[in-house]
């Protein structure tokens, strides 16, 4: 009896601990699966995040043919400039963020480094929503040649280019391009703040032909 008492609880223990290993089992599965879904989401996530900054960086480029719209500015450096100025040449306009955005400077100093834009007879104004106190000393610290339109909004919604950026009151990083009869032709949006010069030219170089 005691033998058989013996070989019951034996079983029954054994019968348990096969429960409890089977629970386990499928807790730990259970448990292994709700981190892969969770990596799963998580991966899914970045994905569309990636995805979503790459969509936004996108250039929006267009092209037309609209008579300018007439200007005339200050100059940081004192002087003024007016569209008029550049009456049978092409000329590229800038319109980008100004004081504090470096990458908007560096952008004006690589195309000032770039000859071909000179050799091509292709002018760039900068235009920006500054005062000369504020733009100058960001172009004094980054090297920067060229003196910067500055313009109170008017010419930057006029030209479409407000609230393209990061900011919706000031111009984000783009340009237009106005042939030597005052014809606008082109224009481009880049939120990634930067163009190479050489890409540039060759985009300005292509609608002009």
């Amino acid at each position: 009896m005691t033998s058989g008492s013996t070989t019951r609880l034996n079983k029954e223990r054994d019968r348990l601990l096969t429960q409890t290993g089977s629970a386990r089992e499928r807790e730990q599965r259970r448990r292994t699966l709700r981190v892969r879904l969770a990596w799963l989401g998580a991966l899914v996530l970045i994905a569309g995040l990636v995805t979503a900054a790459l969509l936004s960086a996108r250039p929006e480029t267009g092209t037309g043919a609209d008579q300018a719209t007439p200007f005339t500015l200050p100059l940081s450096d004192g002087g003024e400039v007016s569209l008029a100025d550049y009456a049978g040449s092409p000329v590229l306009l800038y319109f980008n963020e100004g004081a504090g955005c470096d990458s908007c400077l560096m952008q004006m100093a690589a195309i000032e480094q770039n000859p071909d834009f000179a050799a091509a007879g292709i002018a760039v104004l900068p235009i920006v929503m500054n005062t000369a106190e504020q733009i100058n000393a960001d172009r004094d610290r980054l090297d920067v040649q060229a003196p910067f339109a500055l313009d109170d909004g008017v010419v930057s919604d006029a030209y479409g280019t407000l609230g393209t950026g990061m900011h919706a009151g000031l111009p984000g990083h783009g340009f237009v391009l106005i042939d030597a009869d005052g014809v606008q032709r082109w224009y481009g949006n880049y939120p990634s703040m930067w163009v190479d010069p050489a890409e540039l030219l060759e985009i300005v170089n292509a609608k002009l032909a």
